[in-house]
Parts: structure tokens; sequence; C-alpha cells
């Protein structure tokens, strides 16, 4: 069965990084395009970025082009988001997914990030 296992979350002051892992199993990881979800208090899931199965052409959101940097090692089976200059806004529980965004695909339990001074 499919199983995605995020991590890397944490407490960060705005301007600083995180790396967040996404560690899957139960289906040929390098098949699938991933994406990253992430769903802030209080609102509604939001598509942040998307990786195709060959690690090329990498899709962002607007408030994250620049600062977040989506890769995948297909070896390894593992997603990851280097996310730089965290603001408030980005605060957060960050989910991967399989396949391109969609609320129904199947994701992991998240990992909370949460960005404050």
């Amino acid at each position: 069965q499919v199983q995605l296992v995020e991590s890397g979350g944490g407490l960060v002051q705005p301007g600083g990084s995180l790396r967040l892992s996404c560690a899957a199993s139960g289906f040929i990881f390098s098949y699938y395009t991933m994406t990253w979800v992430r769903q802030a208090p209080g609102k509604g899931l939001e598509w942040v970025s998307s990786v195709s199965f060959g690690n090329s052409s990498p899709t962002y959101t607007d408030s994250v082009k620049g600062r977040f940097t989506v890769s995948r090692d297909n070896a390894k089976e593992t997603l990851y988001l280097q996310m730089n200059s965290l603001q408030p806004e980005d605060t957060a529980v960050y989910y991967c997914s399989r396949g391109p965004y969609s609320p129904t695909n199947p994701r992991g339990p998240g990992t909370q990030v949460t960005v404050r001074s």
C-alpha cells in the first residue's frame, strides 16, 4: 500500500530555512509526479510545488517561487523541499502527495512548519 512519511518540519525564525523530506514506499516512486501541498491553520489545502518523475520542470505556486526548491532522489524514493527565506505566512502543515495536485491523491500525515520570531 502507498506510504508517504514527511519529516524535517519545525520552528524557525523569519528568514530561516528548513529542508523537508518525504520517504515513499508501496509504489514505484520513479513512475509518478510528486507534489507538496500545505494547509495553514483555518485554511484549505494549498498546492505548493510539483516535480515530474524525471526531476524536470518543477513548478511552484507564486508565493514560494525563488524561495523553495523541490527535488527528488528516485534511487532513495525520497522527495525533498528546500525552503529558504521562510515567512510567517509559510506556517502550515506540509504534506507530500503522489501524483499531480489533487485533494484526493494519497498523502502522508504531514510535518508542521512554524515560522515566528
